[in-house]
């Protein structure tokens, strides 16, 4: 049995037996452990009320209330860690700067909300966006705010489209990996950006030492 196929039984079970609140359990491990993937989770959902099985309002509700929760758990796993502990990390670290914590708190305090909203619409950055957001110690009601907002819109596509598709549903994965190869390709891009923007620094930084010590 594949991990995947693993997963699917787990889902199928926990909603048989607890019905809707099962997917709103499936989609707060979700958040906490991204193995267990939302194109799989609500299409499913979706799947199961077209059967007649469960009702469109209460799976969504629950899959909301699931977002939710595992969104203000990881943003407390930010807020523990705080901006102190991650300058000391990034001092310690190569080519990062404690200052380096600094700019990028600013710009997230600058641009957080958007960031929230559209992190949720995003897979594998829909859990960790909660995690600047708590760093930065967003307003709890503004975080939550954004956070129910996209996730209500994503919950609602994916379970929507496993309704429209019955025995097809396993296809949305399928449309939401290529979706996420585009934007993982993005945000590769944007890393090696960064990356090459810190190893400029420290080279410029390290030629300026070179001078300094000559004179």
């Amino acid at each position: 049995m594949t991990g995947m196929q693993a997963i699917i039984d787990w889902l199928v079970n926990l909603m048989e037996v607890i019905g809707a609140p099962g997917v709103g359990l499936a989609i707060l491990a979700e958040n906490l452990f991204p193995p267990i993937p939302s194109e799989v989770v609500l299409p499913l959902a979706g799947f199961t009320v077209a059967q007649g099985s469960l009702n469109f309002v209460s799976v969504f509700v629950w899959s909301l209330i699931g977002s939710v929760a595992g969104a203000y758990l990881l943003y407390g796993l930010g807020a523990w860690l705080g901006a102190q502990r991650l300058r000391a990390i990034a001092e310690w670290m190569w080519l990062v700067k404690g200052s380096d914590v600094d700019q990028a708190l600013a710009w997230f305090d600058k641009y957080g909300k958007v960031s929230v909203f559209f992190g949720r619409l995003i897979p594998g950055v829909r859990s960790l966006i909660s995690i600047p957001a708590g760093l930065d110690r967003m307003n709890l009601v503004t975080f939550g705010l954004w956070t129910t907002l996209g996730s209500a819109i994503w919950n609602a596509i994916l379970i929507y489209l496993g309704f429209v598709l019955g025995d097809n549903w396993h296809i949305v994965g399928k449309y939401v990996d290529t979706y996420s190869n585009v934007i993982y390709a993005i945000l590769g891009l944007l890393i090696l950006f960064v990356l090459g923007y810190f190893i400029r620094r420290a080279m410029k930084e390290r030629a300026a030492g070179s001078a300094d010590t000559t004179k």
